[in-house]
């Protein structure tokens, strides 16, 4: 029996999403999408009519600083002896 996903409900990722479905677009779960929120790795999202959303393209931007800072972390052990950079 195949899992469905709810972004396999979608044809296209709306620009507007609520935090289950923002996790869905990271493949993450709900409750770690809300973590990142909490620990600002993610955007705040907007409330709008008492309703909290994110804006499809600053999940995208928060995603590629995550990539970016965990790209740039370095090893102190691998800095000391001069490797591990490429």
């Amino acid at each position: 029996m195949r899992s469905e996903k709810l972004q396999d409900k979608y044809a296209y990722v709306p620009r507007a999403m609520r935090a289950e479905r923002a996790a869905a677009y990271l493949d993450i779960f709900k409750s770690m999408f809300l973590q990142w929120v909490a620990e600002g790795k993610m955007p705040k999202g907007t409330k709008i009519s008492g309703m909290r959303s994110w804006d499809r393209q600053d999940v995208d931007a928060a995603y590629e600083a995550l990539k970016e800072a965990e790209n740039n972390q370095c090893n102190p052990i691998e800095a000391h002896y001069g490797i591990g950079e490429d």
